[in-house]
């Protein structure tokens, strides 16, 4: 069944004109106002009965995924080595690309190309969608005369930061929510199962065992101020902490201490090497110049304490030193890291070594999950254990001693 689109569109002058169209989809209607002549800009569905149709989220509808841009960027390279024209290329992405946030971008990109800026630059002006790491390599692409062969190198490496965030998210999620289901436990215990041996044990009027009292006491609390008062400190909390950690301080702060937390300070150094390694050397690769690849790297390792080490490397080598050196003055790079950049850099062959760095950490963190996993699991069945077991066992203590407490 056809429907209304609302759409904006250049014509030939350049002109912005805006209209509707009744058609079967999106692409039905961008072929058509090709047709015509003009250039579509944006294409959505009109909204019935005064609401919108598709209901947007700001933050969450708009944004564009790091899994959105490899395919992005994997089926421009297959389009532009089967021979496609650059501007056709960016027009079928334009209309086949599901996320509306990414395809709006796209369509932007397009025209600044058609209107004879290079594709690099285009994406410069879309910052929160393609990043220092993406520019620079399409513009070395550019330079290099090989935009298929880095785009392909593009996806992989965004491909495999996605797999990383994936495995170090679950070796998190999954402690987190079971202590979430554990604290649930013992709320609901609390709420629903001490206060009926309150009421029986008030009946009886004898002196209750240390345990007891205090679990009683942990339930009344709880019942009586625990919505009231935990609540509200707790979101204040949350707030202040937020706020404090997107400080530079807190900031540093925060990314020191996720180096070396327990249990997962070590999942976490490991992800942050194999970005750092797996970056550079993509860059490098791509025939990035070595200051612009360590100033990207430094943005996008996603870790104050290991950026602020890789500004200083960069310092040394503007100085005219090698990487390897600076690097042994950080411990955040493990002794094996400057090994083999150093003899990376005496072969020439860096941007290999540090691919194979990346390689191994990955793995590392690959099975530092595993391992981590199968630690926690035995872990927090014992620690459910004593927490359920030791609220039963204080409930039935007075039952041991029921005679002389009825007396």
């Amino acid at each position: 069944m056809p429907e209304t689109f609302k759409y904006k569109v250049r014509d030939r002058a350049g002109a912005l004109l805006e209209g509707e169209l009744d058609a079967d989809n999106v692409s039905v209607v961008a072929a058509r106002l090709r047709q015509q002549g003009f250039i579509p800009i944006e294409i959505d569905r009109k909204a019935s009965g005064g609401l919108q149709s598709d209901l947007k989220i700001p933050g969450i509808s708009d944004r564009v995924k790091l899994k959105d841009l490899a395919i992005f960027s994997r089926q421009l390279a297959t389009m532009i080595n089967s021979g496609l024209s650059l501007l056709r290329a960016l027009t079928i992405l334009t209309e086949q690309t599901e996320n509306q946030s990414l395809a709006k971008v796209i369509g932007e990109v397009r025209q600044d190309v058609e209107t004879g800026s290079a594709l690099s630059v285009a994406m410069a002006k879309h910052p929160k969608v393609f990043n220092n790491l993406f520019v620079s390599m399409v513009r070395a692409g550019e330079t290099g005369g090989i935009l298929d062969d880095v785009l392909v190198r593009v996806a992989d490496t965004i491909e495999r930061q996605v797999q990383l965030r994936n495995k170090v998210k679950s070796a998190m999620t999954y402690p987190i929510m079971a202590m979430s289901l554990i604290l649930l436990i013992l709320a609901a215990m609390l709420i629903f199962i001490v206060p009926q041996f309150k009421n029986m044990y008030d009946a009886l009027q004898g002196t209750l065992p240390l345990p007891t009292r205090m679990l009683l006491w942990a339930s009344s609390a709880f019942i009586n101020y625990g919505l009231i008062i935990g609540v509200p400190v707790t979101v204040v909390t949350i707030i202040l902490v937020r706020r404090w950690a997107k400080t530079e301080k807190g900031r540093y702060t925060v990314d020191k201490f996720k180096l070396k937390a327990p249990l997962f300070g070590k999942i976490v150094h490991k992800a942050a090497l194999a970005r750092f390694s797996r970056t550079l050397g993509v860059l490098l690769s791509a025939g990035v110049p070595i200051l612009e690849s360590l100033e990207i790297v430094a943005e996008t390792v996603n870790n104050v304490v290991i950026g602020n080490a890789i500004q200083d490397v960069k310092a040394s080598v503007k100085t005219g030193e090698s990487i390897a050196r600076p690097l042994t003055e950080h411990e955040v790079f493990p002794p094996m890291v400057v090994q083999m950049l150093a003899v990376g850099e005496e072969t020439g062959a860096l941007d290999t070594m540090l691919e194979k760095i990346a390689d191994f950490y990955e793995d590392e963190v690959a099975t530092a999950v595993e391992s981590l996993t199968s630690l926690i699991e035995p872990l927090l069945i014992v620690v459910m254990g004593i927490a359920v077991g030791g609220m039963l066992i204080s409930l039935y203590m007075p039952m041991f001693n029921i005679i002389n407490l009825i007396k």
